[in-house]
């Protein structure tokens, strides 16, 4: 048995700051005490003075090695999970893929395949649900028993990720029933499609067009038409990706009425804007995702949405394609660029700019990003907080160093990084994942096959 004592630091969680040492067992949290009142003995001691100590960070959002438009996206679970780890996240939970007319079994097991003896962190699964049938409804509820308890459907992509209102109906029923939780990318795409077939039609292939047909109002749409399916089926809704203040008020709404709806943004949606997708020379190519980044004034909204706890959870829906190869394939046809953005290693970082900022509190800095997304996923106290019987998955986070976020130094395994000069105050020191130091003070001593696939419970806010 080996024990490791975490000393002098200030351990923040999403309900407490208090100044304590912390005692590790074995992979866990075995105790916490008043600095100094226990005299513990330890096989290694680490000094915490002038850190927080803080639980692993837990990106409820990721897309490695996801095939899109042609292409991957250029994170492996190997070096994805270890810029993870870099960025002070210790778990992930990313997205197995039905393909259409495949069984879930098959995408789950292909999923399996590319993680096992690979992450440098834990991981668990979402299901995304492409062919809803009479098979994969029954499916769904075998996943469940198997600790992949949530289920991701689109109303964008038509054609290759596309559900229709029944098949969503279907689904939601299933779910309301065996407990699982529904994803909703919430976007009308059969509307999207008649848009961009119209703009390029137009002559309008540069990339800031993706942004402009994508409008707020589909968003908006298609967030309360999913809610009201989930209240037709007695059904939870969880919307991923949230990133205009109309959609936002549709949520606000649903919650006012105590439905048992809930809203995830992104660093992205927070940090960055239509401003990014204008720039010049295809430069504009590196920020297409969808939804869509938005006018700056949106920001302000999403903020307020998470202080007030109508958004509840910031994750990355880190899909990265590198711009060289990959963007490039969208040249003069901004539907044919892949979508999606870096930022697994940022997160964690930019959300204690916001503290700084004053846009939420160092306490709703843990709770978005560790505490309730593993409550959400069936994973705490599992992960998420730093207490007795909990993962021994810790950051010590320096909140005074210096930084430039750039491609030059990031860790993720893409040719930009999307907050490229960025300054920003605060950095990760030191990460255990489950009590093993896989950054020590700045250097990398992880090791690919650490990382395990953890069984989740269904969602703890139902």
């Amino acid at each position: 048995m080996t024990r490791t004592l975490i000393t002098g630091g200030l351990v923040v969680t999403a309900s407490d700051e208090l100044h304590a040492d912390v005692l590790i067992e074995d992979g866990r949290v075995a105790a916490m005490a008043t600095p100094g009142s226990q005299q513990w003995t330890a096989d290694r001691v680490i000094d915490a003075s002038q850190k927080y100590v803080i639980p692993g960070g837990v990106d409820a959002h990721t897309h490695m090695e996801l095939p899109f438009g042609g292409t991957f996206a250029s994170d492996t679970f190997e070096t994805g999970t270890r810029a993870a780890a870099w960025g002070g996240t210790t778990t992930i939970v990313d997205f197995a893929v039905q393909t259409p007319g495949r069984s879930l079994r098959e995408g789950l097991d292909t999923w399996y395949a590319k993680a096992d003896g690979t992450c440098a962190i834990d991981y668990a699964f979402h299901m995304i649900v492409s062919d809803v049938n009479e098979h994969s409804l029954k499916e769904m509820d075998g996943l469940v028993g198997e600790g992949v308890s949530s289920f991701k459907l689109f109303m964008a992509y038509p054609g290759v990720f596309y559900s229709d209102d029944g098949q969503i109906l279907r689904a939601m029923q299933r779910a309301s029933g065996n407990g699982g939780l529904i994803m909703m990318h919430a976007e009308n795409g059969i509307a999207i499609d008649v848009l961009v077939e119209q703009a390029l039609a137009r002559g309008e292939t540069d990339p800031r067009h993706h942004g402009e047909v994508r409008k707020v109002l589909l968003e908006a749409e298609a967030t309360h038409r999913a809610i009201q399916l989930a209240r037709v089926a007695g059904s939870p809704l969880y919307v991923v990706h949230v990133s205009a203040e109309e959609a936002v008020a549709e949520l606000a709404a649903a919650r006012d009425k105590g439905l048992p709806v809930f809203g995830e943004t992104c660093p992205q949606y927070l940090f960055l804007s239509t401003d990014n997708l204008a720039e010049p020379d295809f430069q504009g190519a590196k920020y297409v995702c969808s939804t869509p980044l938005r006018p700056r004034e949106h920001q302000a909204a999403l903020w307020r949405g998470l202080r007030t706890n109508d958004l509840q959870v910031v994750s990355t829906d880190h899909c990265p394609f590198c711009f060289r190869g990959q963007k490039e394939l969208g040249r003069g046809d901004f539907s044919k660029i892949p979508n999606g953005l870096p930022g697994v290693e940022n997160r964690m970082d930019l959300l204690h700019q916001a503290v700084l900022d004053g846009h939420i509190s160092r306490r709703r800095w843990i709770e978005i990003a560790c505490a309730t997304p593993a409550r959400m996923f069936g994973l705490y106290p599992q992960k998420g907080t730093i207490a007795p019987g909990s993962d021994a998955d810790i950051v010590l986070y320096d909140p005074h160093a210096e930084q430039v976020i750039s491609a030059e130094t990031h860790h993720m395994n893409v040719d930009y990084s999307a907050y490229e000069g960025r300054r920003i105050t605060g950095r990760v020191d030191t990460v255990l994942s489950r009590g093993e130091v896989v950054i020590d003070r700045r250097e990398y001593t992880g090791r690919a096959g650490h990382g395990a696939f953890v069984h989740r419970s269904t969602c703890q806010y139902l």
